[in-house]
Protein backbone atom coordinates (compact mmCIF):
# COMPACT_ATOMS: atom_id res chain seq x y z
CA UNK A 1 0.00 0.00 0.00
CA UNK A 2 2.54 2.34 0.89
CA UNK A 3 4.44 1.68 -2.48
CA UNK A 4 1.09 2.60 -4.68
CA UNK A 5 0.92 5.40 -2.52
CA UNK A 6 4.38 6.69 -3.46
CA UNK A 7 3.97 5.66 -7.03
CA UNK A 8 0.99 8.03 -6.81
CA UNK A 9 2.84 10.52 -5.87
CA UNK A 10 5.70 10.79 -7.72
CA UNK A 11 3.37 10.47 -11.12
CA UNK A 12 1.33 13.49 -9.70
CA UNK A 13 4.51 15.33 -8.61
CA UNK A 14 6.76 14.86 -11.90
CA UNK A 15 3.62 13.98 -14.15
CA UNK A 16 2.50 11.37 -15.98
CA UNK A 17 4.64 9.87 -18.82
CA UNK A 18 3.29 11.94 -21.92
CA UNK A 19 0.40 10.62 -24.15
CA UNK A 20 1.35 9.10 -27.05
CA UNK A 21 1.58 12.70 -29.43
CA UNK A 22 1.69 12.51 -32.77
CA UNK A 23 5.08 13.03 -34.58
CA UNK A 24 5.93 13.95 -37.84
CA UNK A 25 9.80 13.58 -39.43
CA UNK A 26 10.73 16.39 -41.09
CA UNK A 27 12.38 15.34 -44.66
CA UNK A 28 13.22 16.80 -47.71
CA UNK A 29 10.39 16.40 -50.67
CA UNK A 30 10.67 16.78 -54.55
CA UNK A 31 8.15 19.17 -55.49
CA UNK A 32 6.79 20.67 -59.21
CA UNK A 33 8.73 23.69 -59.83
CA UNK A 34 5.50 25.79 -60.98
CA UNK A 35 5.21 28.72 -62.71
CA UNK A 36 2.10 30.83 -62.90
CA UNK A 37 1.58 31.80 -66.88
CA UNK A 38 -1.30 33.48 -68.57
CA UNK A 39 -3.34 31.40 -71.07
CA UNK A 40 -5.35 32.60 -73.67
CA UNK A 41 -9.02 30.67 -74.91
CA UNK A 42 -8.29 29.91 -78.62
CA UNK A 43 -10.30 27.93 -80.81
CA UNK A 44 -8.88 24.64 -82.49
CA UNK A 45 -9.81 25.79 -85.75
CA UNK A 46 -11.15 29.28 -86.73
CA UNK A 47 -13.11 28.95 -90.57
CA UNK A 48 -14.55 31.41 -92.38
CA UNK A 49 -18.43 30.94 -94.07
CA UNK A 50 -17.57 32.36 -97.72
CA UNK A 51 -19.99 33.03 -100.31
CA UNK A 52 -19.79 30.86 -103.43
CA UNK A 53 -21.36 33.28 -105.81
CA UNK A 54 -21.19 36.73 -106.44
CA UNK A 55 -24.67 38.98 -105.54
CA UNK A 56 -26.40 41.08 -102.87
CA UNK A 57 -26.66 39.19 -99.59
CA UNK A 58 -30.28 38.62 -97.97
CA UNK A 59 -31.36 37.01 -94.92
CA UNK A 60 -28.36 37.56 -92.83
CA UNK A 61 -29.41 35.27 -90.05
CA UNK A 62 -26.29 35.43 -87.98
CA UNK A 63 -24.64 38.32 -85.45
CA UNK A 64 -21.56 38.40 -83.52
CA UNK A 65 -21.72 35.70 -80.71
CA UNK A 66 -24.79 34.02 -82.52
CA UNK A 67 -23.77 29.55 -81.85
CA UNK A 68 -24.09 27.68 -85.19
CA UNK A 69 -24.53 24.46 -85.99
CA UNK A 70 -22.47 22.86 -89.06
CA UNK A 71 -24.38 23.04 -92.52
CA UNK A 72 -26.48 25.53 -91.12
CA UNK A 73 -27.83 28.49 -93.28
CA UNK A 74 -26.46 31.63 -92.08
CA UNK A 75 -26.95 33.76 -95.19
CA UNK A 76 -28.37 34.17 -99.01
CA UNK A 77 -26.93 35.52 -101.37
CA UNK A 78 -29.29 36.71 -104.66
CA UNK A 79 -27.99 37.28 -108.24
CA UNK A 80 -30.68 38.53 -110.36
CA UNK A 81 -28.90 37.46 -113.96
CA UNK A 82 -29.37 33.52 -112.40
CA UNK A 83 -33.16 33.86 -112.36
CA UNK A 84 -33.07 35.36 -115.91
CA UNK A 85 -30.76 32.67 -117.53
CA UNK A 86 -32.99 29.68 -115.47
CA UNK A 87 -36.32 31.41 -117.70
CA UNK A 88 -34.04 31.72 -120.86
CA UNK A 89 -33.03 27.85 -120.71
CA UNK A 90 -36.71 27.36 -119.60
CA UNK A 91 -37.74 28.86 -123.07
CA UNK A 92 -35.23 27.26 -124.89
CA UNK A 93 -36.33 23.67 -123.53
CA UNK A 94 -39.85 24.22 -124.60
CA UNK A 95 -39.19 25.41 -127.91
CA UNK A 96 -36.81 21.93 -128.30
CA UNK A 97 -39.54 19.90 -126.90
CA UNK A 98 -41.83 21.03 -129.70
CA UNK A 99 -39.08 20.59 -132.48
CA UNK A 100 -38.62 17.20 -130.73
CA UNK A 101 -42.31 16.58 -131.53
CA UNK A 102 -42.28 17.42 -134.87
CA UNK A 103 -39.47 15.55 -135.47
CA UNK A 104 -40.96 12.78 -133.98
CA UNK A 105 -44.45 13.02 -135.76
CA UNK A 106 -42.11 13.62 -139.21
CA UNK A 107 -40.03 10.45 -138.29
CA UNK A 108 -43.08 8.21 -138.04
CA UNK A 109 -44.81 9.52 -141.28
CA UNK A 110 -41.33 8.83 -142.79
CA UNK A 111 -41.24 5.25 -142.05
CA UNK A 112 -44.99 4.56 -143.23
CA UNK A 113 -44.12 5.99 -146.36
CA UNK A 114 -40.79 3.89 -146.52
CA UNK A 115 -42.78 0.92 -146.15
CA UNK A 116 -44.60 1.26 -148.78
CA UNK A 117 -41.65 2.66 -150.95
CA UNK A 118 -42.95 6.06 -151.63
CA UNK A 119 -39.46 7.43 -149.70
CA UNK A 120 -36.03 6.55 -150.37
CA UNK A 121 -33.92 5.24 -147.38
CA UNK A 122 -31.88 8.18 -147.13
CA UNK A 123 -34.95 10.31 -146.64
CA UNK A 124 -35.64 7.92 -143.60
CA UNK A 125 -32.42 8.08 -141.88
CA UNK A 126 -32.76 12.23 -142.13
CA UNK A 127 -35.84 11.97 -140.15
CA UNK A 128 -34.76 9.85 -137.81
CA UNK A 129 -31.07 12.08 -137.45
CA UNK A 130 -33.45 15.56 -137.33
CA UNK A 131 -35.02 13.64 -133.98
CA UNK A 132 -31.94 12.50 -132.93
CA UNK A 133 -29.88 16.29 -133.00
CA UNK A 134 -32.97 17.63 -131.09
CA UNK A 135 -33.13 15.15 -128.32
CA UNK A 136 -29.36 15.66 -127.75
CA UNK A 137 -30.17 19.50 -127.73
CA UNK A 138 -32.83 19.59 -125.12
CA UNK A 139 -30.60 16.87 -123.13
CA UNK A 140 -27.91 19.56 -123.00
CA UNK A 141 -30.24 22.15 -122.31
CA UNK A 142 -30.77 20.35 -119.44
CA UNK A 143 -27.89 20.30 -118.22
CA UNK A 144 -26.73 23.53 -118.73
CA UNK A 145 -30.24 24.11 -116.66
CA UNK A 146 -28.85 21.84 -113.80
CA UNK A 147 -25.65 23.55 -113.85
CA UNK A 148 -27.80 26.86 -113.47
CA UNK A 149 -29.52 25.52 -110.44
CA UNK A 150 -26.16 24.36 -108.93
CA UNK A 151 -25.01 27.71 -108.66
CA UNK A 152 -28.33 29.10 -107.46
CA UNK A 153 -28.44 26.74 -104.51
CA UNK A 154 -24.64 28.01 -104.27
CA UNK A 155 -26.30 31.23 -103.00
CA UNK A 156 -26.93 29.62 -99.72
CA UNK A 157 -23.91 30.60 -97.29
CA UNK A 158 -23.52 27.46 -94.98
CA UNK A 159 -21.51 27.36 -91.40
CA UNK A 160 -18.31 25.13 -92.27
CA UNK A 161 -18.21 23.84 -88.30
CA UNK A 162 -20.18 24.22 -85.62
CA UNK A 163 -19.30 26.53 -83.04
CA UNK A 164 -19.54 30.64 -82.28
CA UNK A 165 -19.94 33.77 -84.50
CA UNK A 166 -16.76 35.63 -84.29
CA UNK A 167 -16.85 38.76 -86.87
CA UNK A 168 -19.77 39.31 -89.22
CA UNK A 169 -18.46 41.08 -92.43
CA UNK A 170 -21.13 42.24 -94.42
CA UNK A 171 -24.79 43.45 -94.08
CA UNK A 172 -27.94 42.79 -95.11
CA UNK A 173 -28.41 44.07 -98.88
CA UNK A 174 -24.57 44.75 -99.20
CA UNK A 175 -23.11 43.30 -102.96
CA UNK A 176 -20.16 40.08 -102.03
CA UNK A 177 -18.23 38.77 -105.03
CA UNK A 178 -17.17 34.75 -104.88
CA UNK A 179 -14.80 33.69 -102.03
CA UNK A 180 -15.22 36.73 -100.10
CA UNK A 181 -16.06 35.87 -96.21
CA UNK A 182 -19.50 36.59 -94.85
CA UNK A 183 -18.43 35.34 -91.18
CA UNK A 184 -15.86 33.83 -89.29
CA UNK A 185 -16.70 31.18 -87.13
CA UNK A 186 -14.38 29.84 -84.21
CA UNK A 187 -15.24 25.48 -83.72
CA UNK A 188 -16.66 24.84 -80.31
CA UNK A 189 -13.46 22.93 -79.42
CA UNK A 190 -11.46 25.53 -77.21
CA UNK A 191 -7.95 25.01 -75.97
CA UNK A 192 -5.71 27.56 -73.50
CA UNK A 193 -2.70 28.69 -75.71
CA UNK A 194 -0.10 29.35 -73.26
CA UNK A 195 3.88 31.08 -74.06
CA UNK A 196 6.67 30.31 -71.92
CA UNK A 197 10.00 31.32 -71.81
CA UNK A 198 12.97 29.72 -73.98
CA UNK A 199 14.31 28.71 -71.16
CA UNK A 200 11.42 26.17 -69.78
CA UNK A 201 11.17 25.03 -73.35
CA UNK A 202 12.54 21.67 -72.13
CA UNK A 203 10.48 20.50 -69.26
CA UNK A 204 7.13 21.13 -71.66
CA UNK A 205 5.75 18.17 -72.55
CA UNK A 206 2.69 16.44 -74.33
CA UNK A 207 0.69 15.06 -71.51
CA UNK A 208 2.00 17.31 -68.46
CA UNK A 209 -0.88 18.17 -66.03
CA UNK A 210 -1.09 21.87 -65.38
CA UNK A 211 -3.22 23.95 -62.92
CA UNK A 212 -6.01 26.64 -64.33
CA UNK A 213 -6.73 28.82 -61.96
CA UNK A 214 -10.47 30.57 -61.45
CA UNK A 215 -11.58 32.80 -64.45
CA UNK A 216 -10.50 35.94 -64.59
CA UNK A 217 -6.82 37.57 -63.61
CA UNK A 218 -6.87 37.29 -60.38
CA UNK A 219 -4.75 35.23 -58.22
CA UNK A 220 -7.55 33.04 -57.03
CA UNK A 221 -7.69 30.48 -54.43
CA UNK A 222 -5.44 27.80 -54.97
CA UNK A 223 -8.21 25.15 -53.71
CA UNK A 224 -10.65 26.31 -56.49
CA UNK A 225 -7.95 25.34 -59.51
CA UNK A 226 -9.08 22.88 -61.84
CA UNK A 227 -6.59 20.64 -63.86
CA UNK A 228 -5.70 20.67 -67.59
CA UNK A 229 -3.76 18.64 -70.13
CA UNK A 230 -0.91 19.69 -72.55
CA UNK A 231 -2.11 17.98 -75.47
CA UNK A 232 0.23 20.47 -78.42
CA UNK A 233 3.30 21.16 -78.03
CA UNK A 234 4.47 23.96 -81.02
CA UNK A 235 7.57 22.43 -82.48
CA UNK A 236 9.12 26.13 -82.89
CA UNK A 237 9.80 29.21 -80.57
CA UNK A 238 8.61 32.58 -81.32
CA UNK A 239 10.69 35.58 -80.16
CA UNK A 240 11.83 33.58 -77.54
CA UNK A 241 8.79 32.12 -76.23
CA UNK A 242 7.16 28.26 -76.78
CA UNK A 243 3.96 27.92 -77.35
CA UNK A 244 1.68 25.04 -76.06
CA UNK A 245 -1.90 24.16 -76.35
CA UNK A 246 -3.81 23.21 -73.06
CA UNK A 247 -6.95 21.24 -72.86
CA UNK A 248 -9.52 21.44 -70.20
CA UNK A 249 -12.87 20.98 -69.48
CA UNK A 250 -15.56 23.97 -68.97
CA UNK A 251 -14.17 26.24 -71.45
CA UNK A 252 -16.97 26.93 -74.06
CA UNK A 253 -18.23 29.22 -71.35
CA UNK A 254 -15.57 31.67 -71.60
CA UNK A 255 -15.04 34.61 -74.47
CA UNK A 256 -12.15 33.61 -76.99
CA UNK A 257 -9.47 35.79 -76.52
CA UNK A 258 -10.32 35.49 -72.58
CA UNK A 259 -7.13 35.12 -70.36
CA UNK A 260 -6.74 32.85 -66.97
CA UNK A 261 -3.61 32.15 -65.01
CA UNK A 262 -2.09 28.55 -65.70
CA UNK A 263 0.20 27.09 -63.22
CA UNK A 264 2.63 24.19 -65.23
CA UNK A 265 5.92 22.67 -64.10
CA UNK A 266 9.07 24.04 -65.60
CA UNK A 267 11.11 21.43 -63.40
CA UNK A 268 11.72 20.05 -59.86
CA UNK A 269 12.91 21.49 -56.80
CA UNK A 270 13.29 20.16 -52.90
CA UNK A 271 11.23 21.50 -50.30
CA UNK A 272 10.04 21.08 -46.54
CA UNK A 273 5.91 19.73 -46.62
CA UNK A 274 4.65 19.62 -43.17
CA UNK A 275 0.62 18.63 -42.43
CA UNK A 276 -1.41 21.32 -42.12
CA UNK A 277 -2.64 20.46 -38.42
CA UNK A 278 1.16 20.64 -36.98
CA UNK A 279 0.37 24.19 -37.65
CA UNK A 280 -0.41 27.13 -35.53
CA UNK A 281 -0.98 30.61 -35.69
CA UNK A 282 -1.45 33.31 -33.07
CA UNK A 283 -1.22 37.34 -34.35
CA UNK A 284 -0.68 36.32 -37.74
CA UNK A 285 2.76 34.68 -37.26
CA UNK A 286 3.03 30.62 -37.84
CA UNK A 287 4.33 28.53 -35.22
CA UNK A 288 5.30 24.86 -34.83
CA UNK A 289 6.28 22.84 -32.09
CA UNK A 290 9.84 21.05 -32.31
CA UNK A 291 10.71 18.16 -30.17
CA UNK A 292 13.66 19.20 -27.79
CA UNK A 293 13.47 22.94 -28.46
CA UNK A 294 9.73 23.97 -28.10
CA UNK A 295 8.14 26.39 -30.28
CA UNK A 296 9.53 27.35 -33.23
CA UNK A 297 8.57 30.23 -36.02
CA UNK A 298 8.18 29.46 -39.09
CA UNK A 299 7.54 31.04 -42.71
CA UNK A 300 4.66 28.96 -44.71
CA UNK A 301 4.27 28.96 -48.47
CA UNK A 302 1.84 27.43 -50.64
CA UNK A 303 -0.72 24.96 -49.46
CA UNK A 304 -0.76 21.50 -51.64
CA UNK A 305 -3.75 19.69 -50.45
CA UNK A 306 -3.52 18.95 -46.63
CA UNK A 307 -0.01 19.85 -46.76
CA UNK A 308 1.63 23.26 -46.06
CA UNK A 309 5.07 24.00 -48.19
CA UNK A 310 7.47 25.32 -45.22
CA UNK A 311 9.71 28.07 -46.68
CA UNK A 312 12.13 28.37 -43.52
CA UNK A 313 12.15 27.90 -40.07
CA UNK A 314 13.06 23.61 -39.83
CA UNK A 315 15.79 21.57 -41.40
CA UNK A 316 15.28 17.68 -42.25
CA UNK A 317 15.58 16.13 -39.26
CA UNK A 318 13.68 18.08 -36.96
CA UNK A 319 10.71 16.24 -34.85
CA UNK A 320 7.05 18.36 -35.13
CA UNK A 321 4.73 17.37 -32.16
CA UNK A 322 1.49 17.17 -32.53
CA UNK A 323 -0.97 18.97 -29.41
Amino acid sequence: MLQKATFLFFLYAFGAPALAQSEFHVTKSELDDRKAVFGTVQSVDVVAARARIGGTTRGLGVDEGSAVTAGEVIATIEDPKLGLRMASLDARIRALDAQRKLAQTELNRMRKLRTSGTISQARLDEAQTNLNVATGNRAALMAERAVLEQQTSEGAVLAPATGRVLRVHVTEGSVIMPGEPVATIAAERYVLRIELPERHARFVREGDEVLIGERGLAPGDPDSQRKGIIIQVYPEISQGRVIADVEAPGLGDYFVGERTRVHIATGKRKTILVPAEYLRQRYGVVFVTVKDEGEVMVQPGQRLGDQVEILSGLKPGDILLQH
